[in-house]
């Protein structure tokens, strides 16, 4: 009941607003080569003094509660109390998607905002490990968060970047757990199948296809991306196209590999293999099953009929489908979860409390697990899929707007401050 008192009295006796803009100015807009610019910031810095030692001298704990002022507005300051009150907890790691979460291809450029890499960095500073967990190459992420929080902060030791769903995990500073490829550990039937459609996916595919789109540079997933603006008439088509055969091949291949154990007469296996397939996964996924149904294929089969040997290997594979993306296929097997809990074990946190935030299917898998396991709280942008958000709505509501993932690092910043306090 104190911190709320305590509360209610910064946002109504302080001008916690005036605050927040001088704090913003000093963090995100630093001196350039001028003596008029580097005079207002100074002034700035000393008006942001100024106001904070207010708040120090007359409230208890008051050089928290003047950091809480200086980041967060009311609402998101009693969110984060309200978070503590629920859970007792402070967050002990960031565990953090990057498209359409951390960035926004509709709201930032595609560039993650400089606000969200500074509280990224003030997490950081602060002793909480960041887990960057994405379906991206190693090479690209790796690329983007040095350029963006400096090579200091990637190589800190408190870093790690699980990439490609979780296929691998690096951990920059720990030595011979640096980089952790956990496809190694998955059997032959699984690589092998990997393997061969990967060889096959472009040479095999149809020419529009074959002309739109490349393979992504992935060690282990097998990713069609659009040779088009992604999210574009022009993407939707040939991934959709591009979705459809790579599910075609993946039959295909399945087939191929376990054809021995088959008792199934005299048919075309590679078309009957595509078939069960497409069956399969729209069984699995009601999206994917619309942009299949949309492409009227004539050899249409039943998820019941199946043959064993082949629905085990297909429950083992799953098919991820991006809208104007991305088509790929990936194993179940070695999802976020896996790459998140490889990460945590590399940096020694023993026991999670995470921030989980993401807006995809794959991140859902993390956040149910947070939730199973009583390990933190899950946000997520307003555009991130149904299943997610509803997720989200039901925990906690941790709902934040395209562009504005620093909003939901501001909350968990305070609610760490917070935790401080007696």
């Amino acid at each position: 009941m104190e911190r709320h008192n305590l509360l209610y009295r910064l946002y109504d006796e302080f001008d916690a607003e005036t605050l927040r803009e001088y704090q913003s100015l000093v963090d995100l807009f630093p001196p350039v080569d001028s003596r008029v610019a580097l005079e207002h910031w100074e002034d700035a810095g000393e008006e942001l003094e100024r106001l904070k030692r207010e708040i120090r001298e007359a409230l208890p704990a008051g050089a928290t509660f003047a950091e809480v002022a200086a980041y967060a507005d009311r609402e998101a300051a009693f969110t984060a109390l309200d978070l503590h009150a629920r859970y007792d907890r402070a967050v002990n790691a960031l565990v953090l998607d990057v498209d359409e979460t951390l960035r926004s291809a509709g709201g930032t450029d595609n560039e993650i905002p400089r606000e969200t890499l500074h509280m990224l960095t003030e997490l950081h500073d602060a002793g909480v490990p960041v887990v960057i967990c994405t379906g991206q190459t190693l090479e690209n992420v790796k690329g983007f968060m040095i350029q963006g929080l400096g090579n200091e902060i990637v190589h800190s030791g408190n870093f790690s970047i699980v990439y490609e769903s979780g296929n691998g995990v690096f951990t920059p500073g720990h030595g011979s757990h640096t980089k952790r490829l956990l496809y190694e550990d998955l059997d032959e039937p699984v690589r092998g199948t990997f393997d061969a459609v990967r060889s096959r996916v472009l040479p095999d595919a149809p020419e529009n296809v074959r002309r739109g789109c490349h393979l992504q540079g992935n060690e282990f997933n097998v990713t069609l991306k659009p040779n088009f603006e992604t999210g574009g008439a022009d993407a939707e088509v040939v991934i959709d196209d591009g979705l459809v055969h790579l599910i075609g091949l993946l039959g295909e291949v399945i087939v191929d590999r376990v054809s021995d154990g088959l008792d199934v007469g005299d048919i075309d296996l590679a078309a009957r293999g595509a078939a069960w397939a497409r069956a399969h996964y729209a069984a699995a996924d009601p999206e994917i099953g619309e942009v299949i149904e949309a492409t009227a294929v004539d050899d249409p089969a039943e998820a019941g009929e199946i043959p064993e040997p082949v629905a085990a290997l297909f429950d083992r594979i799953d098919v991820g489908y991006y809208h104007a993306d991305a088509a790929e296929i990936t194993s179940l097997e070695l999802d976020k979860v896996a790459g998140v809990e490889a990460a945590l074990d590399v940096l020694d946190v023993r026991d999670p409390f995470l921030l989980v935030m993401g807006d995809s299917k794959s991140d859902l898998r993390v956040m149910e697990w947070v939730a199973e396991h009583e390990a933190g709280i899950a946000a997520a942008p307003e555009h991130a899929s149904a299943d997610v958000l509803s997720h989200v709505l039901d925990r906690d509501e941790l709902v934040f707007a395209r562009g504005q993932s620093a909003t939901m690092l501001r909350t968990v910043y305070v609610l760490n401050l917070l935790a401080r306090v007696e």
